[in-house]
């Protein structure tokens, strides 16, 4: 098999030339899929939490995902176990230290049968997130907190007087990633804020807050959601807060969604969601409305993730909450592609019906949840929380060179209802992304940084090691 071609390249418009060759029909194709079943991480905590887990319990990693360069990826668990019953005036929530895990995902050509390639997920480092500054908690501070490490926590109470956006308050629920392209930082997206930090990648220290617009952020905080619905009738919804992020290929901008509508959008259930764009350099914000309603459900959707094909193509992962976990039939996981091109600012309009004109709507990318029952998954299998979404390295198999996407799923810290961690890939070309309507596709270039403890870091190394080529095809 010959060598991958340079990631960061450009896809020119092939729809005639697609049609003409008979690749009209574009054919995203499953090509592995991978689990990661261990029970806890390497963050060295140890004792439990207040729900009786490990305090390095291992789950909900899919909850955010992002490509770190060649086989290595960050995945991100939320705000820790609540699903286990122990204190509802904190919704059960615990002290679960934020933390991003870095994952090697090995894919390699399958011996015989079954799906074309192998996935083997292997943990290789866990990193807490902390403060330097000292953080607003509630009745329970991080034993691990020292002088300079103050660390964000799960816990609904961790919070001060005041709105959302306070900085400074510990409590944190991150629900996405992604890896600057410089590859020493990462970008997180939360609920709770919302907010939108930066982190320094070797040791989780928050190295930046950007500042969101007001209107995105609630005036009357609580440790249980539905009070904090109840008494805010503009801002984010309690948990269906900032859920995606994406970058674009150039490094330079963020673009955060809002999981449902705002409270003055139309709230959970509404049809326009909110998508803020980030200038990086300057923090200089704009907002885009997204529309979520699918006509041939005749229903909206909540959105889980944002994934940028170029500087103004989006995927966005919309899902039900049905399948494994839920003990139902998984029915919509899709990703569908929308076109912010010439989009409207929204940032000064409020209301459904001030958003609706200005709205862009998504068309099919992929059938997600059809792709795994063809396979042979049950739909009662299929994850109920497919949360992350990822582009990895390009594959070169007879000759094409194929772009890989990976999904993951959030189990909720409950493989017993939820099944494990689990990880989806799929390879497209570029003859289907034209015929799907994309007008160029580029990855990341993610610079190569040393590792915590080698010896380039130890003497001093040098700033970057090279930049992270795409690998060659899995033999």
């Amino acid at each position: 098999m010959s060598p991958a071609r340079p990631m960061f390249r450009l896809l020119p418009l092939l729809v005639a030339l697609s049609c003409a060759s008979g690749a009209s029909q574009a054919a995203i194709e499953l090509i592995a899929i991978g689990r990661l079943d261990q029970a806890t991480d390497l963050s060295g905590l140890g004792g439990t939490l207040e729900n009786g887990l490990a305090a390095n319990v291992l789950g909900g990693i899919g909850s955010g995902l992002a490509w770190a360069g060649g086989n290595s990826f960050l995945a991100l668990p939320d705000r820790g176990p609540n699903a286990t019953a122990w204190n509802s005036s904190l919704d059960d929530t615990t002290s679960y230290l934020a933390r991003w895990q870095t994952l090697d995902l090995n894919l390699t050509r399958s011996a015989s049968g079954g799906l074309p390639y192998t996935l083997t997920p292997t943990l290789t480092r866990t990193t807490l997130l902390y403060s330097g500054s000292a953080l607003n908690y509630g009745t329970a501070t991080p034993a691990l907190n020292s002088a300079g490490h103050y660390y964000f926590s799960g816990r609904s109470d961790n919070f001060a007087a005041g709105g959302s956006l306070n900085a400074s308050n510990a409590r944190l629920d991150p629900e996405a990633l992604r890896v600057a392209n410089d590859g020493r930082s990462v970008f997180v997206s939360d609920e709770y804020g919302p907010y939108v930090y930066q982190f320094d990648r070797n040791t989780g220290e928050r190295i930046r807050s950007f500042t969101l617009p007001d209107h995105l952020g609630i005036s009357h905080l609580s440790a249980q959601g539905a009070v904090e619905i109840a008494g805010n009738a503009s801002g984010r919804v309690t948990n269906k807060g900032m859920e995606g992020l994406a970058i674009t290929p150039d490094g330079r901008t963020l673009y955060g969604f809002m999981q449902s509508p705002l409270a003055q959008d139309g709230g959970d259930g509404g049809r326009y969601n909110r998508i803020v764009q980030i200038d990086i350099a300057s923090g200089g914000v704009k907002e885009f409305a997204y529309d979520n309603f699918l006509a041939n459900k005749n229903k909206t959707y909540n959105s889980s993730e944002l994934l940028a094909l170029n500087d103004h193509q989006f995927l966005v992962l919309e899902r039900d909450g049905k399948g494994l976990g839920d003990g139902s039939a998984a029915v919509v996981k899709q990703l569908r592609l929308v076109d912010l091109a010439g989009a409207t600012d929204v940032s000064a309009l409020s209301g459904a019906a001030s958003l609706a004109g200005a709205a862009r709507s998504g068309t099919l990318f992929l059938d997600i949840a059809a792709s795994l029952t063809s396979y042979g998954l049950a739909s009662t299998a299929v994850p109920a929380k497919l949360e992350g979404a990822a582009f990895g390295a390009d594959i070169v198999d007879g000759g094409i060179t194929y772009h890989t996407l990976y999904i993951a799923n959030d189990n909720d810290f409950v493989p017993g209802v939820a099944g494990s961690n689990q990880f989806f890939v799929y390879r497209f070309s570029d003859a289907d992304l034209a015929a799907k309507g994309v007008t160029q596709f580029a990855n990341q270039t993610i610079s190569a940084v040393p590792e915590p403890g080698s010896w380039a870091l130890m003497l001093g190394g040098v700033a970057l090691l090279g930049a992270v080529k795409r690998r060659r095809a899995p033999r």
